[in-house]
């Protein structure tokens, strides 16, 4: 296939401006993927956010019983405040070969192709059912409170296909990550005497330091997988704030950190070392006052996943997408969620997040999108066959 279906380009252009920012509802599109869907024949359930304000939507279509294949994608997108676009964000534009448009790539690409699928289908032998989530840029919490609605479902599909941008190559796996925020407890002072009072960002600092070097023990560690852009577990502290004014010793700090981790390396194991490395920081500051203290709260976290070698996921795939390559995705996904629900999952989709995830002037090229909508023919052909 050399260019997109017209269908799916219109569909894109559709979703393109619905501004389904995480932090605003997604409903609107929601509502116009329903009524495409329903149109078609599907089945549709939705699935609401405890607000109200979002929903996820799971549809199907064909036989009961399980087998068939899912498509998985999420309809919300990364902001466009503070970054310098030179074409409308929330208008799908052309040049040459590529479009243009904030989640073009994340992943509304993907989800244009899906849907246009879902238009030709008709009644399929095998089941074609598909999963839109919400709140996915936001760790992907949506998918994890739609979990229990899924379950309920009953649904069991032979494959399920997360298209997160991959190159429209087979994505065999990502990183486990969990996010924790880290609370620095000081006494206030005024900054004349500042030695006699607890500064909460001196024992901040030092927590930091001690995160480095959990990541340097890490990086020189046995745990590795050669297959990732970094082959290691991965420690990153992205925000640190405390104190009001500069006379005065503040009393209060805080750090948001992550860990990205293979599967040897989990959340416990990392919390154990860091315990210990509080436990050696924590005494010379409770000497000047016993007030000092750090507590740790887990944020958020979400699975990893992995297929191993030779299975049967990996000869269909390269069946379906026209190609035997594979990769590894330093991002994450909702595929640990649907992995943990007993489905065989994939990632792949068109895209190259490098080159576009959550970047100004985000872009797909015509041939990525054409390459995944031949995937969608070669499926189609599955499951009508």
């Amino acid at each position: 296939m050399d260019a997109p279906l017209p269908a799916t380009l219109a569909i894109l252009e559709r979703l393109i401006a619905f501004p389904t920012v995480s932090a605003d509802s997604n409903l609107a599109l929601i509502d116009h993927a329903e009524a495409l869907l329903e149109a078609a024949g599907f089945a549709t359930r939705r699935l609401p956010d405890a607000t109200g304000t979002k929903a996820g939507l799971m549809a199907r279509i064909g036989p009961e019983g399980p087998g068939g294949v899912m498509l998985s994608a999420h309809s919300d997108v990364v902001p466009v405040e503070g970054q310098d676009w030179t074409r409308p964000p929330f208008r799908l534009t052309r040049e040459g070969d590529r479009l243009f448009g904030r989640g073009v790539t994340d992943m509304k690409g993907f989800l244009a192709s899906a849907l246009a699928l879902a238009q030709r289908i008709g009644q399929p032998a095998q089941p074609l059912m598909l999963a839109i989530s919400y709140d996915e840029e936001r760790g992907c919490l949506g998918i994890r409170d739609m979990l229990p609605g899924i379950a309920a479902l009953g649904w069991q599909p032979g494959l399920c296909i997360v298209g997160e941008p991959t190159s429209m190559r087979t994505a065999t796996g990502h990183k486990g990550k969990a996010a924790f925020e880290a609370v620095f407890r000081g006494t206030a002072g005024h900054s004349a005497l500042a030695p006699r009072h607890i500064n909460a960002l001196h024992p901040a600092a030092e927590f930091i330091a001690a995160l480095r070097r959990i990541q340097a023990a890490y990086a020189e560690g046995p745990s590795r997988d050669a297959d990732h852009d970094v082959p290691f577990s991965t420690v990153h502290a992205g925000r640190m704030e405390g104190g009001r004014a500069l006379n005065i010793v503040p009393d209060h700090a805080r750090v948001e950190f992550e860990l990205r981790h293979l599967p040897g390396d989990t959340p416990e194991a990392f919390l154990d070392r860091l315990g210990q490395e509080v436990a050696a920081i924590l005494p010379p500051f409770r000497r000047i006052d016993p007030a000092a203290d750090i507590t740790i709260r887990e944020v958020n976290r979400y699975p990893g996943f992995a297929i191993p070698p030779g299975d049967p996921r990996l000869a269909r795939m390269a069946g379906l997408c026209g190609t035997a390559a594979t990769t590894k995705v330093a991002f994450g996904t909702e595929a640990g969620y649907f992995a943990g629900l007993g489905f065989p999952v994939v990632v792949c989709g068109p895209g190259d997040m490098e080159r576009d995830g959550h970047r100004p002037d985000e872009s797909l090229a015509l041939g990525e999108l054409a390459a995944c909508d031949a995937m969608m023919e070669r499926l189609a052909g599955e499951l009508t066959g």
